[in-house]
């Protein structure tokens, strides 16, 4: 048995030595320019891996900076800015582009880098294509580049919020028509904002300001705020999601501005529509209606107006900002990170 065993032993070296003999020969056989051309792709791609892990974005000066013109002092194409240090356009805080590339390394950190090439882009690139934007669509905080772009989007792209907001249109203005009793009682009542305006006068409820709940008008309107957590697509986690009931008095005009963002979808429920009001984006206009959504990108130049007389009433609609349909569900994910309110 031991001389059997000595035997096979000796047979399994040999058989090994011939295999490592024949994988040398095989290497110097090779033709060399190939191996070093493979060689040389291997390093490029270690080298770009590290790249996109540890480059910092470029030197661009801040978004925020950019709204800050000679005549700015709160006014940017004619919109006067709250100035409020936690509004996401309206602060002026330097370094907006790093803190966005610091926040998109602690999400891919934490989960991955797969699926975040657009993100990427779009932050390193910021100040380029903002700059760069035809004036019909200017985003003032984040571009997210590769997006189709149209001022208005069909009733389809977010069909089943729509119809969902739709179907309790009676809900919601029932709720708005008890808050607005309170008019009668007092200038403006707890809880609504007055936005400025050349003429007129805009005010607005919020249930949620730049993804922040308002949890004292949010009891006051219940239903309403119910609904928002039955949409598939609201966006509810960022500073770029709002909902609010909107009323423009007659004689009102909003002069023309643009919206932070062109990664979601602003949608108007019309509660109450009279005559002589429009919408325009891009230069083109809309009526609301009753009962009916309104689907449009608010990052184009756009206004809105109530020419009707004092017998008509306000205008009245509930706004709730929706993602943009071609913005990926891991694109959601990372933006809701990086954008997250007060980080």
């Amino acid at each position: 048995m031991s001389l059997e065993w000595l035997v096979a032993w000796g047979w399994s070296l040999d058989g090994l030595r011939d295999c490592i003999a024949t994988g040398i020969q095989s290497v110097r056989d090779c033709d060399t320019t190939a191996v070093v051309t493979v060689a040389c792709l291997l390093v490029l791609f270690v080298w770009y891996c590290y790249h996109v892990g540890r480059e910092q974005p470029r030197p661009y000066v801040s978004v925020n900076a950019l709204m800050q013109g000679p005549d700015a002092n709160g006014l940017q194409n004619g919109f006067v800015y709250c100035q409020s240090p936690e509004c996401v356009r309206c602060s002026h805080n330097g370094g907006l582009n790093q803190k966005l590339y610091h926040n998109l390394q602690e999400y891919a950190k934490r989960y991955s880098w797969s699926g975040m090439g657009r993100i990427h882009k779009g932050i390193r690139e910021q100040g380029r294509y903002l700059n760069s934007r035809p004036s019909i669509q200017k985003p003032e905080v984040f571009f997210l580049p590769d997006l189709p772009t149209t001022p208005y989007f069909s009733r389809d792209a977010q069909k089943h919020d729509v119809e969902l907001l739709e179907r309790n249109f009676q809900t919601i203005l029932c709720e708005f028509e008890t808050l607005y009793k309170a008019f009668s009682n007092c200038s403006l009542p707890q809880g609504w904002k007055m936005n400025s305006t050349p003429s007129g006068e805009w005010v607005t409820f919020y249930l949620v300001n730049q993804g922040v709940c308002v949890p004292r008008n949010c009891r006051k309107c219940p239903r309403t705020y119910r609904l928002l957590g039955s949409l598939r697509t609201c966006i509810g986690n960022n500073v770029f999601g709002n909902a609010c009931i909107s009323v423009l008095s007659p004689g009102t005009v909003i002069t023309e501005h643009y919206g932070p963002t062109n990664i979601r979808i602003r949608c108007h429920l019309g509660l109450k529509t009279p005559g002589g009001c429009e919408l325009v984006v891009g230069g083109e206009p809309q009526c609301w209606a009753e009962g009916r959504c309104l689907l449009f990108d608010d990052s184009f130049l756009h206004t809105a107006f109530h020419e009707g007389s004092a017998e008509d009433g306000p205008r009245v609609v509930f706004m709730v900002d929706l993602w943009h349909p071609n913005v990926a569900a891991a694109e959601r994910q990372a933006l809701d990170f990086i954008f997250a309110p007060g980080r």
